[in-house]
């Protein structure tokens, strides 16, 4: 009787865990991670804007020290750390590239259409940037700007061009060295949308990047 029972107990149980299988929930299928357009674009692994010797000259004339090699990753993490922080909430995208970090910032957060003027109201967002970009001063800063394809390729390679020098003022005008900025226009040139057919696309093709580079001397 007593091992009749103990077969009833094992087969329930066997049907309870068949039954627990067959109504359990499908596991969950993770979203797919955030991959960026554009980073593998040549202008973003090249040389920095003027190259590398002068611009370093320009850093050590200004007292700026070079980067120990041995620190630079490690200095890069920390740089990449604090302006995640510093812009989170904000909408910006912050890339780390491996040999460079790039910040991603919407053309519309700091230009009106046409305008290479920085709008007054998204004074926080650059500012941001600039408070750590600023203190932590062993990196070449980049200012990179890019239009739409609405209007004459032309016309926005001197919009582009206007609106990298606005921003680099910008940052050297909030404390970030003159000596370790350069700006450059790209236009319509190196777009992350092909074609640019819709107002999203065009929007995501009209923007600032600011790129960090180490400084090694």
């Amino acid at each position: 009787m007593t091992s009749r029972r103990a077969v009833m107990a094992v087969l329930a149980s066997s049907t309870f865990a068949l039954a627990s299988c067959q109504t359990a929930p499908p596991p969950m299928v993770r979203p797919a991670a955030f991959t960026a357009l554009g980073v593998s674009a040549p202008y973003l692994s090249g040389d920095v804007i003027g190259g590398h010797r002068p611009r370093a000259a320009k850093m050590r004339a200004a007292k700026i020290r070079p980067l120990p090699p041995a620190m630079a990753s490690a200095y890069m993490a920390k740089l990449d750390r604090e302006l995640r922080q510093q812009t989170a909430g904000i909408g910006l995208d912050v890339l780390n590239l491996g040999s460079s970090i790039v910040v991603r910032v919407p053309a519309t957060f700091t230009f009106d259409t046409g305008s290479a003027s920085v709008k007054p109201q998204t004074d926080a967002t650059l500012l941001e940037i600039a408070r750590t970009v600023k203190t932590m001063n062993q990196t070449y800063v980049d200012v990179l700007a890019h239009t739409d394809t609405t209007g004459s390729p032309q016309g926005n390679l001197a919009l582009s061009e206007k609106r990298a020098a606005a921003v680099a003022t910008y940052l050297a005008g909030h404390g970030v060295a003159k000596s370790r900025i350069a700006s450059h226009g790209f236009g319509e040139s190196a777009p992350l949308y092909v074609p640019d057919d819709t107002e999203m696309r065009r929007a995501g093709n009209r923007r600032i990047e600011i790129r960090l580079v180490p400084f090694f001397g």
